[in-house]
């Protein structure tokens, strides 16, 4: 078995909305954005101090694997993809298994340069699941938001799409950032040409990351924002379906 090294922040034994089922997460550290309402700031930097191998993760899924029967392992961040070697060394010996695979990514890494391409094919044939995050439809105001643009992420989620890769949607509406009309709209068209697209979530921003700021004493980037409402969520997720032509 690979003893591959990965790098990582914390773990969840009993994740239940990071993919199907019950599922063990971890998280890795290291993520290239700066989004201005991130919930993990603490992964952010490309902290080597706690490493974990792909034996030892498989190890912690099967001391409980019983809560697992319907799940598996996620592998989240940060931006995971930063270890994509590691990603693949876990989830190949994990698919020997038949362990159900998940990485949940911002793809912000993706690149069509050939080696990295051939990593990203090499990690398509063993994960069984993508939880892709758009943030914001809008290049330049993607920058404003998050420290950098979004070309490379559309292009992988379009290239992970005409893999037959599985794929997860997800927007965080973060209200006065990225709640608006176009913004909505502009999700909902390029969804709509998703052939592999399995789910789309709206995900409320929230505000219990705080603490977390203040433990760092770093400034939190928006103060002012105040978690929006169910209701509003699916004012919000009617605009993105009507751009789908499912109103």
């Amino acid at each position: 078995m690979s003893e591959v090294v990965g790098y990582y922040s914390s773990y969840e034994s009993f994740g239940a909305v990071d993919g199907p089922g019950l599922r063990l997460v971890y998280f890795l550290q290291g993520c290239p954005l700066r989004c201005k309402y991130c919930h993990n700031p603490e992964t952010q930097a490309i902290n080597k101090e706690k490493q974990i191998t792909v034996s030892e993760i498989i190890d912690h899924y099967e001391k409980s694997k019983e809560f697992y029967h319907h799940g598996g392992i996620t592998i989240s961040g940060g931006e995971p993809l930063l270890q994509i070697d590691f990603i693949i060394a876990l989830f190949t010996e994990l698919k020997k298994r038949g362990i159900h695979t998940c990485v949940d990514t911002s793809v912000v890494t993706f690149s069509e340069s050939p080696i990295l391409l051939q990593k990203w094919s090499n990690l398509v044939k063993v994960c069984d699941l993508f939880i892709c995050d758009i943030k914001e439809i809008n290049s330049a105001r993607h920058k404003d938001l998050t420290g950098l643009d979004n070309i490379n992420i559309l292009k992988g989620i379009k290239w992970l799409d005409e893999q037959g890769a599985n794929l997860w949607i997800r927007h965080v509406l973060v209200p006065g950032y990225t709640d608006t009309e176009e913004n909505l709209t502009g999700i909902g068209h390029f969804i709509k040409a998703l052939k592999h697209m399995e789910k789309f979530e709206i995900l409320p921003y929230h505000n219990m990351m705080l603490p977390k700021y203040n433990n760092m004493n770093r400034k939190f980037e928006l103060p002012e924002v105040i978690p929006p409402t169910r209701a509003y969520c699916q004012e919000c997720l009617k605009i993105i379906n009507k751009a789908m032509n499912r109103a």
